[in-house]
């Protein structure tokens, strides 16, 4: 029982340094301690007497978070505590070189790929993703921000909603190397990994992020120069039209935008339909295109027209 006393004090008195001047217990545990303190007595083990006070009220939620805010907080076990991230640097100013446009984008990508921002974001065995496609492309298609496939091969769009995005390329009488894809982030927003070093998930980028990397795909735009760009998702609509210009999306679909100096036009993102199977999806989406098809001066078949009706 003297142990188990002298670990009580001790305990007290490690709290007391801590600056802890509260302690709340139960009518039970003081109960507890007059009997031990009475059989200590009784046996010869201490002189005098001693005097257990009666409990304070327990304290309102005010007074409680009060005597709380002096003790330092007890530390996490068996969890690591990932470290927080530092602000990312100003967006990067980009001036390109002087030549034709393969010159001008391979100079560009190469200044991408070896960014320090992006390849620190990108994480050790994953790729900063750079825009692929033609550079006489009338079309550029613009997505969020790479996946998991995205940034183990380095391009954008390549895992099944990629594979979709190529299909209803192909449904304008096109291929996929015929038009320009990007992406608004050069890489892929970093969650938590397991012990592997794998992340299972996607977040969307934040807005720091976004502007971070938008130099880099308004100066594709200056190089490709298309006549035409389409977003693809809610994420990809923000990061060009600022995040703070709509809800839904459905506000900003089926009208005309501007970004880069080029005519904008805003759909769903292809996993969108693959989460969504019915024709309704698959036409808005399509009606979209239509329009997109005409700004192009991409002639349209009636077939065309009919699709998913």
């Amino acid at each position: 029982m003297r142990h188990a006393l002298t670990a009580i004090a001790d305990e007290l008195k490690r709290l007391k340094r801590t600056g802890v001047r509260e302690i709340s217990i139960s009518p039970t545990s003081l109960d507890r301690l007059r009997e031990a303190v009475a059989q200590r007595i009784a046996n010869g083990e201490g002189s005098g007497t001693a005097e257990i006070s009666e409990p304070e009220p327990t304290p309102e939620p005010a007074e409680q978070r009060a005597v709380e805010s002096e003790v330092p907080p007890a530390p996490v076990i068996g969890r690591a505590q990932p470290p927080k991230k530092p602000a990312l640097p100003a967006p990067p100013r980009v001036v390109l070189p002087e030549g034709d446009q393969a010159t001008r984008w391979a100079a560009l990508r190469e200044v991408v790929l070896r960014d320090a921002t992006c390849v620190a974001h990108a994480g050790t065995g994953n790729q900063v993703v750079f825009g692929v496609g033609s550079l006489e492309a009338d079309i550029m298609f613009v997505g969020d921000a790479p996946d998991a496939e995205e940034e183990t091969q380095g391009e954008p769009f390549v895992g099944p909603a990629g594979q979709l995005l190529t299909k209803m390329i192909g449904a304008f009488g096109l291929a996929r190397n015929d038009v320009y894809i990007a992406n608004i982030m050069n890489w892929r927003p970093q969650m938590g990994r397991d012990a592997s070093g794998n992340q299972h998930g996607n977040r969307p980028p934040s807005r720091e992020e976004v502007d971070y990397c938008l130099p880099y795909l308004r100066a594709q735009v200056e190089v490709v120069a298309p006549k035409i760009i389409v977003a693809l998702g809610a994420t990809a609509a923000h990061g060009l039209l600022g995040n703070d210009s709509f809800g839904a999306l459905g506000e900003v679909r089926g009208k005309w935008h501007e970004f880069s100096g080029k005519p904008l036009r805003v759909t769903y993102h292809p996993s969108y339909i693959l989460r969504n199977q019915s024709n309704r999806s698959k036409r808005m989406i399509w009606e979209d295109l239509l329009q997109v098809m005409e700004r192009a001066k991409i002639a349209i078949t009636e077939k065309q027209r009919g699709y998913f009706r």
